[in-house]
Order: C-alpha cells, then structure tokens, then sequence
C-alpha cells in the first residue's frame, strides 16, 4: 500500500489515495500503521475516496482503529495533497466527511499549498447550559459542550502544563455523561485573543493538535466571554486562527498543511 505521511500542527495521520489503492480492512490498517514503534507512526489513518456529492471524499480513523467523522487538521492535509498532485487545481476544494460536506480554502506559495482554511460548519452547543457541571474522579468540575460535526467537551484550567492527561484522559473520554465517548480539550486563557490547548483525543489518546477541539474550545471561549470572537490557538505542536462568525454561526480554522514523507508498506493480512 502506497501511503504519505502529512501532519498539521503535529496531529500527523498516513493518507492513502483510494483512487488508485484499495484498502479492504481500514479499521485493522490504522492500528497496523499508527503503531509508533512497528508500524509508521500516525494518530490514525485517512483515505481520500471518489465522492458524488464533492470533489473528493475523506475517511479517518483513529489510532484504535475507530471511524472518526471529522478532523480538522487531516482535512487540511488532503487539501494539499489534492491540489499538489493535480487532483484538483481550484482553490477552493470540497471535501465529504460524515460531519458533512465541508469547504477549503487552499494558500498556495509556488506552486504547492502550505496553509489552508477551513469552513467548519456550525459548532453546536450540546451541554446543557453553558457551563454544565460534571463530576469527574470525584472532582466537582465544568465543562463546555460542543460539537463540530464530533462532540468536545472543553474545560478551563488555571494551566495545563502539568496536567497527567495519561493518567486522566481515559476517565474523561469514558465518562457515563458520554455515552458514545467524547473529546475532551483543557484550556487555559492567556488573553482575549490568546488561548493554549491540550487535548485528549477519544480513540487516540492526547495528540499534539486538533482542530475540531480547537474550533469547540475557541466557540467556548467566546460564549464563556472569556475572549474576542478571534483567537490564536496555541497547541503542542503548533498554532491555529479560529474565527467564528456570530451572525452566520460558522467557525473558520486556519493552519498549516505539511507532507513528511512518502513510503510503501506491505500489511499482512
């Protein structure tokens, strides 16, 4: 299987163009190829399908091997890789997802796209109120609930820094008010146009970026009053713009898109 390795901001993923590869078991191919130490090494796995109702269609799954219905950062990538390779030579590229159909918009910098934007649609409160109370490890706490085509719960930190997330993650993302598991971002505010993020990614684990989280925690940020309706978001590794647009809903993403490198592996079985 003919594979590239791309990330943005650090949330790295191996894509695999399905107009000229076939991948029959996809489920079992991202955990083959995420292993850090016997596969690539990925948060997960993305196919760039044919699609009737876009220019392409993209599937990702998670590291465990779980079908996600959008990522924010990979949608980024295939962006790039469609456009770079010729696939498609607008910018302004639509993209299937099972968050729905979404819109791009390619920078390109001679001749090949090295940052994109993202429309990504309309997050929606699924909280209660706006904050909701949680009990989490016997912890009376708050969160903010989002989704952005996957649901995000968003919670607010003094600092981030020494968070265990390995330790905490699992019981975030399993919580009983989560029946079908859940993002979680930990947030701290710098200004009102500055936040820093972590996150825990449900069937990934922490990862370095995700642009969904990004997108929940900024929406949060600004319906909490805590920032400008503009902020940089500052992640392990790297940083995004979310822009989110109050008379129309839309939140907008921009951040980079960067190939690694390409490669050949043989799955077995």
């Amino acid at each position: 299987m003919k594979f590239t390795k791309m990330q943005g901001a650090g949330n790295d993923y191996v894509y695999v163009n399905c107009f000229e590869e076939k991948v029959d078991r996809p489920e079992r191919a991202a955990v083959l190829v995420s292993d850090r130490h016997f596969g690539i090494g990925a948060d997960g796995l993305v196919l760039i399908c044919p699609s009737s109702k876009a220019d392409v269609r993209m599937r990702m799954f998670n590291a465990d091997g779980s079908e996600g219905a959008m990522c924010g950062n990979a949608i980024r990538c295939v962006g790039k890789y469609v456009y770079d390779r010729g696939m498609v030579r607008r910018e302004r590229v639509t993209v299937e997802t099972l968050g729905g159909i979404k819109e791009l918009e390619l920078q390109v910098h001679k001749g090949t796209v090295d940052e994109v934007t993202v429309d990504m649609g309309i997050p929606k409160v699924i909280s209660s109120r706006v904050p909701e109370p949680i009990n989490i490890e016997g912890r009376d706490t708050e969160f903010v609930g989002i989704s952005v085509g996957n649901p995000h719960a968003v919670y607010f930190r003094e600092e981030i820094d020494s968070l265990d997330l390995e330790r905490m993650g699992p019981y975030y993302e399993n919580h009983s008010r989560f029946p079908d598991r859940v993002n979680s971002e930990f947030v701290q505010v710098v200004d009102r146009g500055h936040i820093r993020m972590r996150v825990w990614e449900r069937g990934s684990g922490e990862t370095w970026a995700c642009g969904t989280g990004a997108t929940a925690s900024a929406v949060a940020c600004a319906l909490m009053g805590y920032t400008d309706d503009v902020v940089r978001v500052s992640l392990r590794g790297g940083e995004l713009t979310i822009a989110w647009n109050r008379d129309t809903g839309h939140g907008f993403m921009t951040g980079p898109a960067v190939e690694v490198f390409r490669g050949e592996i043989f799955l077995d079985g």
